[in-house]
């Protein structure tokens, strides 16, 4: 009995400990990372979409290079008179033939070749986009559930703190030192708070789906952003020299230049369309009446017949089509233009605008660590008056209530600088993967 008793013991010991250790064990943001490359469907759907757009090129290139083709005939012709139906003649006849067209002068085909490559370099663009805006996802999704952590945090202490102090009115009530008016302040604002942490506690949950949607799992613990970590300035510090990286390698002023010259690839092609095009063509085949088999009477010799030859067209009117397309590319070409214009100027704006925000959220979390140690100093003050009775509950409550709120505005502030540190770097076109490692050593 006493074995058994142990063996128990034993068993629960070590499931206590095993459970422990996986609720200690937690994700950090460069784990998340990975996940998310593996799994989060927009970023497979980018790589996917990248790889088929590389098969434009060789397609492209292929209209330059010989066309071969062969083909084969038997055939049977059997003749009957149209009166009685009655069999006349029975014709077989076998055929072949391989055929080759090599293109000599074909100035729409080449500029169609570089067009391809434009196109090709601009789906790489567009998957670097992907990755990158898959950073700036996993990282906004990994900051919004630590935000909603560390709210639901605060809420959770402010509301020990109410309820200490909604004890402490009660018992003054009681003891006849105070009127009930306290202890109707304290229920007040305890009935806030759990209003609040109902809210909190809901937003946490969708905030965690939100991110799971990202890896395809539940990400359970997650390191947490270290209260002493120092935000890093911007680097260089400056700001016309973040905006001339900006106008010159952010994505998509890149892709916006891209899609220009791919416009004008294809303003050029249908330029083209009124060009001469020179092919070179070479037959050869046979066409037999011996049957398929060689049989019959007196077949005679198989004949083969071969040529080359070059051929040379043109058009000459197509009923103004051409024309009209030559003045659509040119109209698209320079909407294009416009677009490429309004891609750097957007790039200089949110430079400029996350430049401001990064030193800006560098002072504001300064401020409100000062904010914070000030804050808690005030509440301890007005606790110890309110014992001795110098203030009043609501003046206890109310620096309770502006302790927290400070402690969830400073944690907002330090996620949204990091955020609007990668955003810089994105608005740059210099975001990578190196960049996220950094913050997570943030992390503990």
């Amino acid at each position: 009995m006493l074995g058994h008793a142990r063996r128990l013991a034993i068993a629960t010991l070590s499931l206590l400990v095993l459970s422990n250790f996986s609720t200690v064990y937690a994700y950090d943001l460069e784990e998340i990372w990975r996940l998310a490359l593996q799994r989060d469907p927009i970023y497979n759907a980018a790589g996917h979409r990248k790889d088929a757009e590389q098969e434009i090129l060789p397609q492209a290139r292929a209209q330059l290079l010989p066309f071969i083709t062969a083909s084969a005939t038997a055939q049977s012709d059997d003749v009957r008179r149209t009166s009685t139906l009655g069999h006349v003649t029975t014709d077989k006849r076998a055929l072949w033939s391989v055929n080759l067209s090599q293109p000599l002068v074909d100035i729409r085909a080449w500029r169609a070749m570089e067009q391809a490559q434009y196109a090709s370099n601009a789906a790489k663009v567009d998957f670097l986009q992907a990755r990158q805006a898959l950073i700036l996802r996993v990282s906004q999704a990994y900051f919004d559930v630590l935000a909603a952590q560390d709210v639901l945090r605060a809420l959770q202490a402010e509301k020990q703190a109410v309820e200490t102090q909604l004890q402490a009115a009660q018992q003054s009530f009681e003891l006849g030192s105070t009127t009930s008016t306290d202890a109707h302040e304290a229920q007040a604002r305890l009935d806030l708070v759990n209003a609040r942490e109902h809210d909190a506690k809901t937003t946490l949950e969708n905030r965690l789906d939100a991110l799971a949607s990202i890896i395809a799992e539940s990400p359970g613990e997650l390191a947490e952003l270290d209260p002493d970590a120092s935000l890093a300035a911007p680097e260089p510090e400056s700001l016309d020299a973040w905006i001339a990286q900006a106008t010159q390698t952010n994505l998509a002023v890149t892709r916006a230049e891209l899609s220009m010259l791919i416009a004008e690839k294809q303003r050029d092609i249908a330029k083209s369309e009124y060009y001469p095009r020179v092919h070179l063509q070479a037959q050869t085949g046979t066409a037999s009446d011996r049957g398929i088999y060689g049989t019959g009477p007196d077949p005679g010799p198989r004949s083969l017949d071969s040529s080359v030859g070059i051929v040379l067209s043109m058009p000459l009117y197509t009923g103004g089509e051409l024309s009209s397309v030559v003045r659509e590319q040119s109209s698209r070409t320079q909407q294009a233009h416009a677009e490429w214009e309004a891609a750097k100027r957007v790039a200089e704006q949110t430079t400029k605008e996350h430049f401001s925000r990064v030193l800006s959220g560098r002072s504001q979390v300064a401020a409100l660590q000062a904010a914070e140690k000030s804050s808690l100093a005030a509440l301890e003050a007005n606790q110890l008056a309110y014992e001795v009775g110098v203030r009043i509950n609501i003046d206890v409550l109310n620096a309770q209530q502006q302790l927290y709120e400070t402690q969830r505005a400073l944690s907002q502030a330090r996620y949204d600088t990091l955020m609007h540190s990668l955003r810089l770097k994105a608005s740059s076109g210099t975001l990578s993967d190196s960049d996220l490692i950094a913050i997570n050593r943030l992390l503990k």
